[in-house]
C-alpha cells in the first residue's frame, strides 16, 4: 500500500474560496468522474454524523452506487441512532477508501431519511433480509439520501493528488 505522502504527484491545483483545492473547470470533469468510479469501486462507506453535543459520529454503510450527479443512496433501520442525528442535523460527511488503499473520496453533503414506499421499493439489496423484520421494507426499512456540496478527491491511480506544500485535496463545489 502506498501511505499518502507518495500520493503527491506532479502538478497542482489552484485553491478554492475555503482553502481546499479547487479544481479549475477544465479538471472539474475529470476529478467528478474520478470520485464516481472510486466510490463505486469501494463498496463500503463511512457516513459521519453529529450526535446532539456535536461530536461527529462514524459508522460503516453499505451505499448504493452514486447516481450522476454523485447524490448517494443507503438504507438503515428507522430507530437507529443516524436516523436521530440526520434528523436534527442533516450536516453529514461519507469517507470512501479505494480498495487499493491509494486515494479517497470526501463527499460533504446534507441527509435526509426517506420513508417513500416508491423509493423504498427500488432500493432493496437482497443481502439485507436478515436485517429488517418487515420483509416488504415497511416501517423499520428507511432510506437516506445524500445530496453533495463539495467532494474531495485523492487519488493516485487518476493522478489526483493533494497540493503539495499544504497537503489539500482537489475539491469541486456542487450546486
Amino acid at each position: 500500500m502506498i501511505g499518502f505522502p507518495a500520493l503527491v504527484l506532479a502538478g497542482s491545483i489552484a485553491a478554492g474560496p475555503a482553502g481546499a483545492e479547487q479544481a479549475p473547470a477544465s479538471e472539474k470533469e475529470r476529478v467528478l468522474a474520478a470520485a464516481g468510479e472510486l466510490m463505486r469501486a469501494a463498496g463500503l462507506c463511512a457516513l459521519v454524523t453529529l450526535d446532539a453535543s456535536g461530536a461527529p459520529q462514524a459508522r460503516a454503510m453499505q451505499p448504493f452506487p452514486p447516481e450522476q450527479d454523485l447524490t448517494v443512496w443507503m438504507a438503515t433501520n428507522a430507530r437507529t441512532r443516524k436516523v436521530d442525528e440526520i434528523r436534527k442535523d442533516p450536516r453529514v460527511t461519507l469517507y470512501y477508501l479505494a480498495p487499493d488503499g491509494t486515494g479517497y473520496v470526501t463527499l460533504v453533503g446534507r441527509a435526509a431519511v426517506v420513508d417513500d414506499p416508491a423509493e423504498k421499493a427500488k432500493r432493496w439489496m437482497p443481502t439485507w433480509d436478515a436485517f429488517y423484520e418487515d420483509a416488504n421494507r415497511g416501517s423499520d426499512y428507511v432510506l437516506l439520501r445524500v445530496t453533495p456540496s463539495r467532494v474531495e478527491v485523492v487519488s493516485a491511480a487518476h493522478g489526483i493528488a493533494v497540493e503539495p506544500k499544504g497537503w489539500k485535496p482537489a475539491s469541486v463545489d456542487l450546486p
